[in-house]
């Protein structure tokens, strides 16, 4: 690609997975609203209130589980084979499960085969979104223009909220179309049938995006390995480690705020659902418009200051996050929201840039869905679950904000202690070129 040529193929590339992105998250994110507001009453009418909000969030877990087995798989074939192939399998996959989700009786016509099957399409879910989040990140980070690396890896970042608001306002629309009995009797399957549509769109976009120019450039100087995992390893456990705890607390946040609060708030605090879904749906809103802003700091600032000093204003906002939707108050409530999703892009929009360079570009696909699916399990997807069990049978959330700030405290230590071992390279002003599996990652002369 000329340099021509670059600018114009870099926005096609950041826009498309942009899209793609919104069309994952989009069903990841339906299936974690109806999780909270319907699938208990649709699978699981049997057990108490609480039992069965536990029993939804618990098959939403188990989508996170399978997200590391697609990031190994399809991380694998994209240091392989390419970024772009395999980020249109993984966008067929979740597009396949989420309609399917649609159809699947519920559990008084086909009894506990209802439950079952929710399971295994969550796990073609989970296996789908695992090879998005670190391809889509590679492709447009790798396409990049000098100096605006940051800003071109929070393209796809800033699909987790687009997603997030598409998914509430296809929810709101349908449920308020079709009414609450209506709703809750079939019209849920809506939103999940219409990713069948979404899709087919995302996909026609996918397809006219080029490989990244980075894989090329391995592929041609011969660097292309048989296991790149195993490379990927030899980066070191004590980078490894940090990394990934210097990542779990925004996964884990961002899940208590965008699924735990809706049950939460309509069960305990006796918010209107439709209130609490378009508070966090505006939140999400802030956060997709708020990372191109930090993104463009952490370009011209580096993006250490900028994780660090969001990994302690998540910290404090989460200890006065649930004080403030205790107090009942509509006003409180949306303040609570609102900081939220200001606050939490400022750690989302870099983290996938921060891990993506702990590896060298012919393994970077496999190491870089290795740490960010395993910070996704260990921290969003069993935090709905850990805070429900948390509140148990009571009403006071101060378990669930002790767990919440724990955690940030545990990234905010692991954040520090990686930027003291490595090399800060953020505000570099080329693409990284390809190097030796186990080497540190320099920038182009």
């Amino acid at each position: 690609m000329s340099d021509a040529e670059r600018p114009t193929g870099a926005s096609r590339t950041a826009l498309a997975t942009l899209l793609g992105t919104t069309l994952e998250w989009y069903d990841f994110f339906l299936y974690g609203t109806a999780a909270a507001l319907v699938f208990d009453k649709q699978f699981f009418p049997s057990l108490s209130p609480a039992a069965g909000t536990l029993a939804a969030f618990s098959t939403l877990a188990v989508g996170f589980v399978a997200r590391p087995l697609g990031g190994l798989v399809f991380g694998h074939f994209g240091d392989r084979l390419g970024r772009r192939s395999t980020l249109v399998v993984s966008l067929l996959l979740m597009g396949i499960g989420s309609t399917l989700i649609g159809l699947v009786p519920g559990y008084g016509t086909i009894g506990l085969w209802a439950p079952v099957l929710l399971v295994v399409l969550r796990i073609v879910q989970g296996i789908g979104l695992g090879g998005e989040g670190a391809g889509a990140t590679l492709l447009s980070m790798e396409h990049a223009p000098e100096g605006r690396r940051n800003l071109y890896a929070g393209f796809p970042q800033m699909g987790t909220p687009a997603g997030l608001v598409l998914a509430n306002l296809v929810f709101l629309a349908t449920k308020s179309l079709a009414g609450h009995g209506t709703f809750l009797a079939w019209a849920w399957r809506i939103p999940f049938l219409l990713s069948f549509v979404l899709v087919g769109v995302g996909l026609v976009v996918r397809l006219r995006v080029t490989e990244s120019p980075s894989f090329h450039q391995a592929r041609e100087h011969d660097e292309v390995v048989g296991f790149p995992l195993a490379d990927a390893l030899k980066a070191g456990l004590p980078r490894l480690g940090l990394t990934l705890l210097a990542v779990l607390a925004n996964s884990a946040v961002a899940y208590v705020f965008m699924v735990f609060t809706l049950s939460y708030g309509t069960q305990h605090r006796g918010y209107d659902q439709q209130f609490l879904v378009l508070g966090v749906t505006g939140a999400a809103v802030l956060w997709f418009a708020s990372i191109p802003v930090w993104t463009r700091i952490a370009d011209r600032r580096g993006r250490r200051t900028l994780f660090v000093g969001g990994s302690v204003a998540i910290l404090v906002w989460c200890a006065v996050f649930f004080p403030l939707l205790d107090t009942g108050d509509g006003a409180m409530a949306l303040l609570a929201l609102a900081g939220m999703g200001l606050i939490l892009p400022v750690t989302h929009c870099v983290q996938g840039a921060i891990i993506a360079d702990t590896f060298p570009v012919r393994v970077r696909y496999s190491g870089t869905s290795l740490i960010l699916q395993a910070g996704a399990v260990l921290g969003g997807g069993l935090a709905p679950m850990i805070s429900s069990t948390l509140l148990g049978s009571g009403n006071s959330s101060a378990g669930v904000t002790c767990y919440l700030v724990g955690i940030c405290a545990v990234s905010l230590v692991g954040a520090v202690a990686l930027f003291r071992m490595v090399p800060d390279t953020s505000t570099e002003q080329a693409v990284l070129q390809p190097g030796r599996a186990g080497e540190a990652c320099t920038p182009a002369p």
